[in-house]
């Protein structure tokens, strides 16, 4: 079975890639059963989340993968 996910990892320069926070090489996955799931979710992960404070800005990077 083909599975389809997006990939989460942080922009070069982000504070949390620091060594003793996430580190240089956090990654995160999420994984979807089909193709318009995961591809719901990423255009609802591209906005930022309703708690966040008018000006923040979402520090990820997404990537569309299939495994």
């Amino acid at each position: 079975m083909k599975r389809y996910g997006i990939r989460i990892t942080l922009p070069e320069g982000d504070p949390m890639r620091a060594p003793h926070l996430l580190g240089e090489g956090w990654e995160q996955y999420r994984w979807y059963d089909s193709a318009e799931a995961r591809d719901r979710a990423y255009e609802q992960m591209q906005n930022p989340p309703p708690y966040y404070r008018r000006g923040d800005v979402l520090s990820q990077v997404l990537e569309k993968v299939e495994g």
